[in-house]
Order: C-alpha cells, then sequence, then structure tokens
C-alpha cells in the first residue's frame, strides 16, 4: 500500500506560504477562504502566524499548488522541508 506522505512545511513559514498562494491566484482572504471551505477570519489568523492549518486544509492547500503551473513548484521548494 502507498500512503501519501502529507506536505511538510516549516511551521513558521506555513503563513507566508499562505499569504503568497493567495496572492499568486489572485484571491482575497474571503474568496481563499471559501475555496477552502474555512472562514475568513481563520485564513487571516493562518497568514499571520496565529493558527495552523488543519491536516486537511493542508490536503487541500497541497491541491491547489500541485495544480498550478510552475509557480506552485516554487512555492513547494521554497517552503519544504526536505
Amino acid at each position: 500500500m502507498n500512503i501519501k506522505k502529507p506536505l511538510a512545511i516549516k511551521q513558521p513559514e506555513v503563513g507566508k506560504l499562505i499569504r503568497e498562494l493567495r496572492l499568486k491566484t489572485g484571491l482575497t482572504q474571503e474568496q481563499f477562504a471559501a475555496v477552502l471551505g474555512v472562514t475568513f477570519p481563520t485564513v487571516n489568523r493562518w497568514e499571520n502566524g496565529r493558527n495552523q492549518p488543519s491536516p486537511i486544509a493542508m490536503k487541500q492547500i497541497e491541491k491547489i499548488l500541485l495544480e498550478m503551473d510552475d509557480r506552485g513548484q516554487e512555492l513547494l521548494a521554497k517552503y519544504s522541508t526536505p
């Protein structure tokens, strides 16, 4: 059985990754929250480092990154742990 390892992001960097991803996709915090099925304050807290996304939210964020062109791969490389 092949189990996919979850996206490993440097913890202090998660908020920066989310903000950069959101800006590269051209979405407001409200729009990005709607895509992920969370509230605007949740995205705001992630971006400001007050909370971390749940594992389910991280899977959705990873999916968005993988569906993007090279910009998504660049972000993955920039923020992923080796």
